[in-house]
């Protein structure tokens, strides 16, 4: 046995076992050995169950004497009760609610070690522990017991039938049977942090020595469990950093910014930019007139004016000859950047045109051959712009709107379109720096933290169920006023289901014909043919609707400055991220805008949600709180973000240990050593590249 080998040739695992361990991720023996505990237990404290005392906490070994069935009243709850026996000749009893699973394993005669508090049964008159640890013994073996009771245990995340027992047996096993491996973090690094050994670190995770602290462990801030989260962000930010370096070495395009340039910067502009503004563009022009292909991300509170910033940078590659390509992830965005761009360029002179998947295959043609033949001075897209058979005559900036819809791949297809174009990579999702860190650490970054003058932060009402009559008088109120009003249903994941349709259609309904009956209500969902979807949107713009019932197809991209009013129904449902951009779908005019969240019962997570809304119109500080609340995992959802496998490290947690690790990164990426600098290139490639598929070093 050896660090690459398949886990179902280690003796214990064999092909079934392999298979549940393989849904984890875990085939290979490395694997298995960078796959960490969640929590620890101290079991230092093993007694006979006759030692045992009320009040503690204490591990025994014993068998099971009988299995008690319980009233029938009570097994709605799922009790189970076991009476255990060991040695000392006394009894204790084990009570577990919703314990159906124990009714096969544990029979009389069965052994178990078990974990838990100890208290009094004073019905019985004996001792009991509730919801105690348990782990079915199946060997007579002193050492096998060693390894689950008296000391200090990890405990694993169950994969399939193979419990924390089974991994702690297995993992004994390989650090007792494999040479670790060699220690690849630079010496001068793992000296300057006092950092112990790979080695050590990966043996002290699954087999903590008896002096350890319990608190730290489980604070995962022991020097092991330090190594490893750093080890995990030093690679990733080693390769994002090098990947930035070979970006810089790549020839791109210089642009010229003259008199000429600035003077038609000026006539696109519809209003004065604000400071924000003016300084992002200053950056952008500066990175455009580099040699060097421009790589920044521009990140930017809804309605904060990022689009009038692309646009900016879409005239200086324009007069210098360039195409330039806007890709937006639906097709309501693609055609709204299209409606907004085709009105600030057409004074300007230049040409703008769409290609979305539902244009006829005539009209595609058409405006690829255009496109080709350099008649056409911005196309904007959607998945369209990056097929096989597009093609540039001169592509110099690719603009990428909420790039975190957008796998890796596709950023790279279009970039692929263009000789090293400049890339400007725009989001409305304002990210934790954290998270920033990981997924865009190759760009550079700017941020638009103020808005537009004469834009009123929106208010925000947090109203319960009971009470939405109250809300439909409101809304009809601002009606009555000249405003217009968005009430959203929920959407669950990506993809609208039967009932999120029937829903909204079923709402939609209800409202138009009960509660608004001398009111335009229209209707917008995501399963609408793209017509429908038009025409429904249109009738909204142009004021002929004056609610517009939807599913959360309206997001991103939709912008109607009359719209006062946003009711978000069943807003326990989305996640903080999402709120706060349904929400940014109003405040767009002058007007006093409201947000109005409409919910059911809460539980803690989701009150705090609402709280964080009601408080706050900062997107970066409820980015902050939706990755606390929800996890990076789920911030995006890691199918689109290309949020890299990280088996310990967490970026909630861990933010000082990743800027501690993206800091000796750019030291040693930076001291210039190229044996040193091909050496970490070697061992990402080999090691890392696997789980980190955004690092596209080499």
């Amino acid at each position: 046995m050896d660090l690459d080998t398949p886990l179902q040739f280690v003796k214990g695992i064999g092909p079934a076992r392999a298979e549940m361990l393989a849904a984890k991720g875990l085939e290979t023996v490395t694997d298995l050995l960078y796959y960490a505990p969640f929590r620890y237990e101290d079991r230092s404290n093993s007694k006979s169950i006759a030692q045992l005392a009320p009040g503690e906490k204490a591990a025994i070994t014993g068998w099971v004497a009988s299995v008690h069935n319980t009233a029938f009243r009570r097994r709605s709850l799922g009790l189970f009760e076991a009476e255990f026996e060991d040695a000392s000749g006394a009894a204790l009893l084990a009570r577990w609610f919703h314990g159906e699973r124990y009714r096969d394993s544990l029979t009389p005669g069965t052994r178990a070690a078990l974990f838990g508090k100890v208290e009094l049964d004073r019905a019985r008159g004996r001792r009991l522990m509730v919801q105690p640890e348990i782990e079915i013994l199946t060997s007579e073996d002193s050492h096998e017991e060693t390894l689950h009771s008296g000391r200090i245990v990890a405990v694993y995340e169950a994969a399939g039938k193979i419990s924390t027992r089974v991994f702690r047996t297995l993992l004994d096993r390989i650090l007792k049977s494999v040479s670790l491996p060699e220690d690849p973090l630079p010496e001068s690094v793992r000296e300057r942090l006092e950092l112990p050994s790979l080695a050590h670190a990966l043996r002290d995770v699954h087999a903590p020595p008896p002096d350890s602290n319990l608190d730290l462990l489980n604070a995962f801030r022991t020097p092991a469990q330090t190594r490893l989260i750093f080890d995990e962000f030093f690679w990733l930010e080693c390769g994002l950093t090098l990947k930035k370096c070979r970006s810089r070495q790549v020839t791109g395009i210089s642009f010229a910014i003259n008199d000429r340039i600035r003077e038609q910067i000026k006539k696109l502009l519809p209003f004065k930019p604000t400071h924000a503004q003016r300084r992002v563009m200053q950056e952008i022009a500066e990175d455009m007139k580099s040699p060097q292909p421009m790589n920044r991300l521009l990140q930017g509170d809804v309605g904060s004016g990022k689009t009038i910033v692309a646009a900016q940078a879409a005239v200086i590659a324009i007069e210098n000859g360039y195409q330039v390509a806007v890709l937006a992830p639906t097709e309501i965005l693609a055609k709204q950047h299209f409606g907004y761009l085709s009105r600030l360029m057409q004074k300007l002179g230049y040409t703008v045109a769409s290609l979305t998947g539902s244009q006829t295959a005539r009209e595609k043609q058409q405006i690829k051959r255009l496109i080709a033949e350099n008649y056409i001075h911005v196309v904007v897209g959607t998945h369209a712009l990056i097929q096989e058979d597009v093609s540039f005559a001169k592509l110099g900036l690719a603009i990428i709107d909420e790039q975190h819809r957008f796998g890796v791949r596709q950023r790279l297809e279009l970039l692929r379109k263009g000789t090293s174009p400049d890339v400007l990579v725009m989001t409305a999702t304002p990210i934790p720096r954290t998270l920033a860190l990981t997924l865009y650490g190759d760009l550079d970054s700017s941020s638009i933290d103020e808005l537009p003058p004469g834009r009123k932060p929106v208010t925000t009402r947090h109203v319960s169920s009971n009470a939405v009559e109250g809300v439909y008088s409101f809304l009809a109120q601002q009606v009555a006023a000249g405003r217009q009003a968005y009430i959203i249903y929920p959407l669950v994941e990506e993809t609208e289901t039967a009932d999120d349709r029937k829903a909204a259609e079923k709402m939609y309904d209800h409202l138009a014909r009960t509660v608004f009956p001398k009111l335009r209500v229209g209707l917008l969902h995501g399963k609408m043919s793209s017509d429908e979807k038009d025409a429904a949107m249109h009738k909204f713009q142009s004021g002929e609707t004056n609610i517009l019932v939807a599913t959360t197809v309206v997001e991103v991209g939709v912008d109607v400055p009359n719209a006062t009013v946003m009711v978000i129904e069943d807003a326990e449902r989305f996640g903080l991220a999402q709120l706060h951009q349904l929400r940014g779908r109003v405040g767009r005019g002058a007007h006093q805008s409201y947000c109005i969240l409409v919910t059911g019962k809460l539980n803690d997570v989701a009150r705090e949600r609402i709280r964080t809304l009601v408080e706050s119109n900062d997107g970066f500080y409820i980015a902050e709180m939706d990755m606390k609340l929800r996890g990076p995992g789920e911030f995006f959802g890691t199918r689109q973000s290309g949020i890299p496998g990280l088996r310990m490290a967490d970026l909630r947690r861990d933010s000082e240990i990743l800027e501690l690790a993206r800091s000796e990164a750019e030291r040693l990426v930076s001291s210039g050593d190229p044996e040193k600098i091909r050496a970490v290139n070697r061992y990402i490639q080999e090691h890392w590249q696997r789980r980190y598929g955004l690092v596209l070093v080499g």
